[in-house]
């Protein structure tokens, strides 16, 4: 009877979903349908809807709005493109997917997919005219590189949400996830990117259709290329340096304790925001006023974003509280599945069918976390797993496939032979990176 109230509830949120009710209102509804339906009474639903807002914002509020700001910043100084004509310039035509799939990747760190899709979208027209390439030559590198990067790597809310989530069970290290992530997108990336597009290569698409793109700014507008660099992946850094530190450093020296307080992600993210705003905003000649409206704009581009992660937790913790979580831990030996295989398959089966990424990850860290605090299974790994899952299959309910096809202006059979396959490449390469880890750690 539990795993068909669950059954019930997706089949409500992918319902809800596909009457394009939004799904902050859906997950909340979806919790509520759920907690009642699983004998909960209703100042348990409500107790439990405060908790998992509570838990939720407190571990991942001030991550995604500080990883938004920065970026914002990034993309409004001119960084981006500063990356961007750095990276393709010291590459060479001839190997312009490595630098367009590197730009992506490095530009996909500290910004949403949403963004860095945008900010390279008249890039890679302006590429493909320039050298005479087919379009989705130039276009599946960097749309590769973005996925991977926002399923794979924190602080992307997808990554970032099932950190926090599964560290309230036990212990999840961020910095080993994104170690790990790091692992398994490199070899991902090369086989969905460059070595896809030349596949691809051959179907024709039209390239003037540039009435999107915004324009590229004068090239002496620009900032220099190491403080773009060295900014924009700052939080990486240190991230890193603090994995370095716990892992080879002894205990109680003081050094150690520096690395490891600015190497927490929200300390990083804050560390690089304050850098970027004094070279990005005030020691290029612009007001504080016009930093801070950067800093609104981002805000307000992810309000909903971590609305939709609030009412995700909440339903996370409704199965908690609702007495299931034993019930979910134990169908991976019914299923005789193993735990990471399983949490990849929920997500995909998720994101299937209700299209969004993040959503996906969300509602599978709900049924997941049962399992992690089994300790049967990486909660890193877990996280990966999940993630990697989220991208399987996109299709006409995912707003990325919409994306691709209308500012590439492609078929609906040109996105899914080259979105749609490119996603599902991801996932299940992503998954056998996963497995392959799971053997050595």
């Amino acid at each position: 009877m539990t795993f068909l109230i669950i059954i019930l509830a997706i089949a409500l949120q992918i319902f809800l979903t596909y009457k394009k009710l939004s799904p902050f209102l859906s997950l909340l509804i979806v919790a509520i349908f759920a907690g009642f339906c699983l004998g909960m009474s209703p100042d348990a639903i409500l107790s439990s809807i405060k908790k998992g807002v509570g838990d939720t914002l407190g571990g991942l509020a001030l991550i995604i709005c500080l990883g938004a700001i920065l970026g914002k910043i990034l993309e409004a100084g001119g960084a981006t493109e500063k990356i961007s004509s750095t990276l393709i310039s010291g590459f060479g035509e001839k190997n312009i997917q490595w630098a367009i799939l590197v730009t992506g990747f490095l530009i996909g760190i500290p910004l949403y997919y949403n963004a860095g899709f945008v900010i390279l979208v008249p890039l890679v027209f302006s590429i493909a005219r320039k050298a005479n390439l087919s379009l989705l030559y130039v276009a599946i590198p960097m749309a590769a590189a973005l996925s991977t990067t926002h399923c794979f790597l924190p602080p992307h809310p997808g990554p970032a949400y099932l950190v926090t989530t599964f560290d309230k069970v036990v212990k999840t290290d961020m910095g080993k996830t994104l170690m790990y992530g790091f692992i398994i997108t490199i070899p991902v990336v090369i086989l969905a990117g460059p070595v896809l597009g030349r596949i691809l290569k051959n179907i024709k698409t039209d390239i003037s259709s540039t009435f999107l793109s915004p324009g590229i700014k004068n090239p002496g507008q620009l900032p220099a290329a190491f403080p773009s660099f060295f900014i924009g992946l700052l939080p990486v850094l240190l991230i890193t340096l603090s994995v370095i530190a716990q892992n080879f450093m002894e205990d109680g020296m003081l050094i150690k304790k520096i690395i490891l307080f600015i190497g927490e992600p929200t300390i990083s993210l804050l560390i690089a925001v304050l850098i970027a705003i004094w070279y990005f905003v005030l020691l290029a000649g612009k007001t504080m006023d016009t930093g801070m409206k950067w800093l609104t704009e981002a805000i307000s581009g992810i309000a909903i974003i971590l609305l939709i992660i609030t009412a995700g937790g909440v339903f996370k913790q409704v199965l908690q509280d609702s007495g299931t979580d034993k019930y979910i831990a134990s169908f991976s030996s019914k299923w005789q599945m193993p735990p990471l295989i399983f949490g990849w398959v929920i997500t995909a089966l998720l994101r299937v069918a209700i299209g969004s990424a993040t959503v996906a990850g969300i509602t599978a860290a709900g049924v997941v976390s049962p399992l992690v605090a089994s300790g049967v299974v990486s909660p890193e790994l877990m996280v990966l797993a999940v993630g990697t899952g989220s991208v399987f299959g996109s299709h006409v309910n995912d707003s990325g496939f919409w994306m691709f096809k209308e500012f590439f202006n492609l078929s609906l059979k040109q996105t899914f032979l080259s979105w749609t396959v490119m996603e599902t490449m991801i996932s299940i390469l992503g998954l056998i990176g996963v497995l392959v880890l799971d053997i050595f750690i």
